[in-house]
């Protein structure tokens, strides 16, 4: 193809590879909306094992020499995925954004459809689980004396933030904070059950902004404590909503992630919401705290020197190749795209020696990718239990159905590409065979 040879050449940290471009292996970025971190439609890239073409026309689809097809998971549905699934091809899966976005991929057959992945999950091929961390020493910045935040307090603001305006979540998580409200005050700004105004136009515009405005930092760091509580549960999903709380010096009140004292800076920094048996005895211990300066100061030791303790949290960070905000650094769209192109490389020169030996040397073992690089839980109540939540709850219409709903798209997907399925309109046919068949089963 035309397009492919006349790429221009994009030199990335160096290797030894001759090859021209028309000789390439080539990465099609199936979602082309993350493909402009180049400026054309096809670069060559030169990764640390050998050379790849990258590029987003999908006229590359059905080319032999193209062996990746890299989705972005929050884009990727099962109804319009490109069959038929072409024996020569790996899927490549790229989701750094919640499992709300996009349920299929954590069920088994949504996951296994993808031959590498970069999730949040630290069980995943190149595991993106600190992207919102810029490094340890963001975590060690100074926070608000105790004393302004005493007077704050004196001044009728709350001990406890809340700050959201993405309200129908599968987490459910104002189910649980309406709870929590009977019995401590919460400030909440956000739309989510909001009940208080920030004090000037110019906060109201940045609170929605995603920018680290100084102004609205210094504001909601006068906190002690922010509830943090993700739009999804997953093991190692954790975003700005941890982070950012633990940057300013508030303790936050979190839930999210079930494996997240495994990343904390040392054992005593998070408030976690599962500890306790009810909202009304998370209330009586922020309540406690607040009342407790010493033992409420304890929650911030890891910001002093040497602090930070957890040697899992900090090799993490040494360990990753890619950088946040850090220009000296690649993101982890480079990274991972070089990550495919050293695998796929190795892969040809497996099949090639392969061919050689006229099967003498085994062929290479196909890469699954497994549950564990992104399965989640299904969603449960904020609060409560199912069986309590009233006929017509509409979390329950919403996130319990798109969850069951998305296996059954995995499910059909997979049935089409074991059958060797050309059609993609086909999908709803096998979508009512799958319904069929588990109403049978019931």
């Amino acid at each position: 193809g035309g397009a492919f040879a006349a790429a221009a050449s994009y030199r990335g940290p160096g290797n030894n590879d001759t090859r021209s471009n028309k000789a390439l292996p080539i990465l099609l970025w199936w979602s082309g909306s993350l493909f402009p971190h180049f400026p054309g439609d096809t670069e060559r890239i030169d990764c640390p094992r050998g050379s790849c073409l990258a590029t987003r026309s999908r006229r590359a689809a059905r080319h032999r020499r193209t062996k990746a097809l890299i989705f972005y998971g929050t884009d990727f549905r099962a109804y319009e995925a490109p069959l038929p699934r072409l024996p020569h091809q790996t899927w490549a899966l790229f989701h750094e954004e919640s499992p709300m976005n996009n349920y299929v991929l954590s069920h088994p057959a949504g996951i296994q459809l993808f031959n590498y992945t970069a999730t949040f999950r630290r069980g995943s091929d190149y595991p993106l689980s600190l992207q919102w961390l810029p490094g340890a020493g963001y975590l060690r910045g100074p926070p608000v004396p105790l004393a302004h935040k005493e007077a704050w307090r004196r001044r009728g603001y709350a001990p406890v933030l809340y700050l959201q305006s993405h309200c129908d979540v599968p987490s459910d998580r104002d189910r649980y904070v309406r709870e929590l409200m009977r019995h401590i005050q919460v400030d909440s700004y956000g739309k989510c059950l909001h009940n208080r105004e920030l004090p000037s136009e110019r906060l109201r515009d940045t609170s929605t902004a995603t920018t680290e405005d100084s102004e609205f930092m210094a504001f909601i760091a006068r906190y002690k404590f922010h509830l943090a509580l993700e739009n999804a549960i997953c093991d190692d999903y954790m975003t700005e909503k941890l982070w950012r709380p633990m940057h300013l010096g508030a303790v936050p009140v979190y839930r999210g992630s079930p494996t997240v004292r495994d990343w904390m800076p040392n054992n005593h920094s998070i408030i976690l919401i599962d500890d306790f048996d009810s909202p009304q005895e998370l209330a009586k211990y922020l309540d406690f705290l607040d009342k407790n300066g010493e033992e409420y100061l304890k929650y911030l030791e890891y910001k002093k020197v040497g602090g930070i303790t957890n040697q899992f949290l900090l090799e993490s960070l040494e360990r990753r190749e890619w950088g946040v905000n850090d220009m000296t650094l690649p993101n982890y769209l480079n990274g991972f795209e070089c990550f495919i192109c050293d695998r796929e490389n190795i892969r040809a020169k497996e099949e090639q020696e392969h061919k050689k030996s006229r099967g003498k040397i085994p062929a290479p073992r196909p890469r699954i990718a497994q549950f564990n690089h992104m399965g989640c839980p299904m969603p449960t109540p904020g609060f409560g239990s199912v069986e309590g939540l009233a006929e017509g709850d509409s979390w329950k219409e919403m996130w319990l159905q798109d969850y069951w709903q998305s296996l059954d798209q995995g499910e059909a997907l997979t049935a089409m590409i074991h059958r060797n399925e050309s059609h993609q309109g086909r999908f709803w046919d096998y979508m009512h065979e799958i319904f069929l068949k588990r109403t049978r089963q019931h």
